[in-house]
């Protein structure tokens, strides 16, 4: 089984318990207004330029084809980069190769171990899969997700993985296609697949300034875990960074949502409903 990687990093804190690595898997059939990892969407090996050292002559542009409207960098945009700032964004791995790679570190992985992350890595659910059976019993897994997949392909996740990091975003259905492009009601499901499974879990919602961080949101969002009888939620404050990386891919960031306007956390509501809110 292969699968097609973008990235993976080394001694993350924040993506699991312990020092972990993460390894980010492309594809997203999500189209979160706020993505900060626009390489991440597609599954496909993609052309991206680094914008650290850029002369601005346009011959990257010059080379690259317009397909089904949009730009995209070719082979012969590499070429054509004076500064060499092109490079391809995504890897493809065998199953085994990866998780030998993954393994090597395991010493120094002392309390933590992988998380598979993207893009959404349910999206390459097979490769995930057979990468999960390889790593039992040798590493820590961990998989962070949206949800957003078939109940079958989420229970035989949940029956791999010893983590799972939980995306809640929106409750509202109208809001969660406007902003994200998919329905919320797999994700729901699934989220309470997750609940009645034994499988130890953390929620996370997005603090995205007037979409996920309204009173009416975070406050479904609190009912929802009280009434689920999960006590603790973490909170991501919004990247303002998020819109530097699709340049990289000759795209423009197009935010639903202004933001400029800080985000509100709201501590004190979730303590109305007995959740303990953590912001990371």
């Amino acid at each position: 089984m292969k699968g097609t990687v973008f990235s993976i990093e080394e001694f993350s804190v924040y993506d699991g318990p312990g020092i972990r690595t993460t390894v980010f898997l492309k594809g997203c059939p999500l189209r979160c207004s706020w993505c900060h990892n626009p390489e991440g969407q597609s599954g496909t090996a993609q052309i991206v330029r680094s914008p650290n050292g850029c002369l601005h002559c346009g011959a990257c542009r010059e080379a690259a084809v317009r397909e089904d409207g949009v730009l995209r960098f070719t082979e012969a945009s590499i070429r054509a980069c004076p500064r060499g700032l092109l490079r391809v964004c995504g890897e493809e791995y065998e199953a085994e190769e990866l998780c030998k790679r993954l393994v090597k570190n395991r010493e120094l992985l002392a309390g933590g171990g992988v998380t598979f992350s993207g893009g959404e890595p349910l999206w390459q659910s097979e490769f995930l899969l057979e990468c999960l059976s390889l790593l039992k019993g040798s590493l820590h897994t961990a998989v962070q997700t949206t949800g957003f997949c078939s109940a079958q392909t989420f229970e035989r996740v949940l029956s791999k993985t010893d983590y799972v990091l939980y995306d809640l975003k929106l409750i509202d259905d109208r809001l969660h296609r406007k902003y994200t492009g998919v329905s919320n009601r797999l994700i729901l499901e699934n989220f309470q697949a997750l609940v009645k499974s034994r499988v130890a879990f953390s929620v996370r919602t997005p603090l995205i300034p007037g979409v996920t961080d309204t009173e009416e949101n975070l406050s479904a969002i609190a009912r929802l875990l009280r009434d689920a009888g999960v006590g603790h939620i973490e909170l991501l404050p919004y990247n303002k960074m998020a819109g530097g990386k699709y340049k990289m891919l000759l795209r423009e960031y197009t935010p639903l949502f202004d933001e400029a306007q800080e985000p509100n956390a709201r501590l004190s509501l979730f303590d109305s409903y007995s959740v303990k809110a953590e912001i990371l």
